[in-house]
């Protein structure tokens, strides 16, 4: 039997954010994935610490930025890969009204550091914007795709990676151990995102799932080096090509692309961008999310050595290095989690 203090289900962003808070504790792991999650493949990687459609700091901004940035810098210096975009986001107006709500948004002291009081003018001809763009600070775009095609490769690498699907009927737990087929650890944690339904441990939390599809398009005369905030975000990426998305469909549970998405997406896309382009790719995945808009994070109520690491929703790059930190610390020192993410508000 092979000794290991952790094994981890899933190698989405949440799976690779707690491989590297062990990493950084010296811990040994194995990773199991099936490969089967698609939502952080076909995430934008935004990182934004303003929710634009309501004018509200998204939740513990600051924090989770902050350890954002020196995780995209510690694994760009691990894997040897460019990961982290840094690029305003541009709020485009659509009235006057819309910039006076913006101007307000800025004066309030928890976004005046996020928040240009500035109006911009457009000068892109290839973008329809009269009453110009607000500009967000802080903000960017990781390369997920990157990220978790050379992490799982890094993985392999040190042994710390099976391609397989886990079978939670294998699973023993003891007390203060478990053993999973010819491994022996001392916690498991289950970073499956929508795969958690599956999970007859945790299918009781209340997780809800979200389709989204996203586009990539190529327009070499769009010339455009910021992100772009309207009916559909629109983000540069390399050779002229741009992530266009994302939609949202509650229903179909499939990863399948579909066409009306894609008319959607084209249709919002062209109502605000005037030049030629052609359509490259169109991705979907289902996003693990929560009615709360908290991730679900915590011990089993039985097993205190088995944790759920899920829920990070469409903010995975900034959430999950953050929650990634206070699940470890709950592990090893009985740390409290916070309360707005901790599970337990969810158990009778």
């Amino acid at each position: 039997m092979k000794e290991v203090d952790y094994l981890i289900v899933g190698c989405g962003l949440a799976g690779v954010s707690f491989c590297e808070e062990l990493r950084a504790h010296d811990k040994s792991f194995v990773v199991f994935d099936d490969q089967s999650q698609q939502s952080s493949i076909v995430a934008a990687g935004l990182y934004n610490p303003v929710i634009l459609k309501r004018f509200t700091e998204v939740w513990k901004a600051k924090e989770q930025l902050e350890m954002a940035w020196d995780f995209c810098e510690d694994l760009e210096n691990l894997l040897g890969v460019k990961l982290d975009y840094k690029l305003p986001v541009y709020r485009r107006f659509t009235s006057v009204e819309e910039q006076n709500d913006w101007f307000n948004a800025s004066d309030n002291p928890a976004l005046e550091a996020f928040l240009s009081p500035k109006v911009i003018k457009n000068e892109n001809p290839a973008i329809d914007a009269p009453f110009g763009f607000g500009e967000v600070h802080d903000t960017g775009r990781i390369d997920t795709s990157t990220l978790l095609n050379h992490y799982k490769l890094f993985l392999r690498t040190i042994n710390s990676y099976s391609n397989e699907t886990f079978d939670y009927s294998l699973l023993s737990m003891q007390e203060k151990s478990l053993s999973y087929k010819n491994l022996n650890a001392k916690f498991i944690v289950f970073a499956e995102g929508y795969g958690m339904v599956k999970n007859p441990f945790f299918e009781y939390l209340p997780l809800n799932v979200v389709k989204g599809e996203v586009l990539t398009i190529k327009a070499p005369d769009l010339k455009m080096d910021f992100i772009l905030k309207s009916s559909v975000f629109v983000v540069p990426e390399n050779d002229d090509c741009y992530s266009v998305g994302a939609t949202y469909n509650w229903e179909d549970k499939t990863h399948e692309i579909t066409e009306e998405a894609k008319n959607e997406l084209l249709e919002k896309f062209e109502n605000i961008i005037h030049c030629d382009y052609e359509l490259v790719n169109q991705m979907a995945g289902i996003r693990p999310t929560v009615k709360d808009r908290r991730p679900l994070v915590g011990t089993h109520s039985k097993h205190k050595n088995m944790a759920i690491l899920n829920g990070l929703g469409t903010r995975g790059v900034m959430i999950g290095p953050y929650v990634a930190k206070q699940l470890f610390l709950h592990l090893l020192k009985g740390q409290p989690l916070d309360a707005e993410i901790d599970i337990k508000r969810f158990q009778i």
